[in-house]
Formats: structure tokens, sequence, C-alpha cells
């Protein structure tokens, strides 16, 4: 039988909903295991790089209802615990909409599934304790660690994502660290190398993914009549992408 979802407060339950892009079905590059991951709309940032320009626009995303999304996860539910995984929120920038957030990760817990939040932290004093109570992992995107170049890259700041870093550390939530690797953006050594030292200092930094830049997503630009900013950038090469991973390894954290 299908479990169902313990009550959730009231204010979290009768939440008329969020804006969700999409869902679908990962494995092993979302959290741990099988993730059931949604895909919410809206994002306050314009990374150079980004792959989903589609998910940009809060308002381009299907209005849908916390027990709708519940519904989805418990069809599967016994499938992710099978495979140690659990449910991933991604965007967009899923902290834009935290209370809905907050309201799919606690209903997830009741179904008793491992959850995870896909940020860059930018917005991450929109979390609230009880969110933060409800997810069991942080993937946290730290575009570069120059503050100059982090603004360059994202039109964002660097500093509203290291305060939420130090906070997931306070609170001891686990975190796997993300970083694209663009060649001329964001391989400079000196500034990784402060980077790894700034994540192995946390202390819950559980791995570090060095994601090398790809342009999957030059199609959706060209559909939405958008200019791709880095569509003449080239991905980084073998070497330059083991540099980096040893950089972050030779400061104990495990990196892919």
């Amino acid at each position: 039988m299908r479990p169902a979802t313990a009550p959730l407060p009231h204010d979290i339950r009768d939440h008329d909903g969020g804006r969700v892009h999409s869902w679908d079905m990962s494995t092993g590059v979302d959290g741990p295991g099988t993730r059931f991951v949604l895909f919410l709309n809206g994002c306050p940032l314009r990374c150079r790089y980004c792959a989903n320009p589609d998910t940009w626009r809060l308002r381009d995303g299907r209005r849908t209802g916390v027990e709708e999304v519940l519904e989805k996860v418990a069809a599967c539910h016994d499938f992710l615990l099978a495979t140690g995984g659990g449910v991933t929120v991604t965007g967009g920038e899923p902290l834009l909409q935290a209370r809905f957030v907050e309201a799919v990760l606690s209903g997830c817990h009741e179904l008793g599934l491992h959850t995870a939040l896909d940020t860059s932290g930018f917005l991450g004093a929109r979390a609230g304790d009880r969110l933060l109570a409800a997810t069991d992992l942080v993937l946290l995107d730290i575009k570069s660690f120059d503050p100059i170049a982090y603004r360059r890259l994202t039109g964002g700041e660097l500093a509203p994502t290291l305060a939420f870093a130090r906070r997931l550390a306070g609170a001891d939530i686990p975190v796997w660290l993300r970083f694209v690797l663009v060649p001329g953006r964001t391989e400079d050594a000196a500034m990784i190398d402060e980077l790894a030292a700034f994540a192995a200092g946390l202390g819950n930094v559980e791995r570090v993914d060095v994601l090398p830049f790809h342009k999957l997503g030059a199609a959706k630009y060209d559909e939405l009549g958008i200019v791709f900013p880095l569509r003449d950038t080239p991905p980084p090469t073998a070497e330059l992408v083991d540099r980096v991973r040893a950089q972050f390894r030779a400061r104990g954290l495990r990196a892919h």
C-alpha cells in the first residue's frame, strides 16, 4: 500500500502551492542514491553558464500544490528507499519559494525519505529553521570565491552564500559543494585554493563536485531568443579538471 503523509502544520499544508518547472529521476548527481528531483521556477541570479534559462522566470512555472508533489513522491517511495535515495529540490533557485520548499521537504520527511536542497545559497537568509530541520543534505553551488569574479559571473553578491555556508556548518548539516569549472572564468589557481581552504574549514563538507563547463543548454537559449554568453568558451581540458580536483584533495576534501 502506498504510504501517506502524516498531517503537516496548517500553515504549510494549506500553502497555495509553488511554481514548478518539472520533475525527473536521477542517480548519482543530485544526492545519494536514486532521487526524485523537483525543479522549481524562478532565480535571482543570471549565471553566464546557466544550462536552464527556461527556469529563470517564476511566472513561467506551473502552479502546483504541495499535495500533488507529495503524491508523486509517494508513488515511488519504495523504489527510492530501496536505492538509498530520496528527494532533491532544485531550480532555478528553490529558496525563492522557501515556504513551498519547506512544505515539500517536511512532507518527504514524513514519508521517511532523505531530502536534499540544491541552492546557490544567495537567498540563504530565506531558509527558516524549520526548512533546514527538514533538510538532510545541501548541494551548495559556490560559483567563485572572488567577490568581483562572482558578480561578473552571476550578477549577484558572494557574501550571502558564504554566510549561508557558515550557518549550515554551525547547524552541522552535511554539504556537497558544487563548483563549475569554466576556462578563463573560474580556473584561477589561487582563488580555487582559497575556496578549498574555506570549504575544508567548515567541517561539514562531505564531498566536492568539480563540474566541467558544458554547452548542453545552448539550444534552450536559441529557442528563447536569448544570447548564450559563453557560446565561444571551450570546455575545460581533462588536465585542468584534474588540477582543480587535486587542489581540493590537497585540503583533505573528497573531490570528484
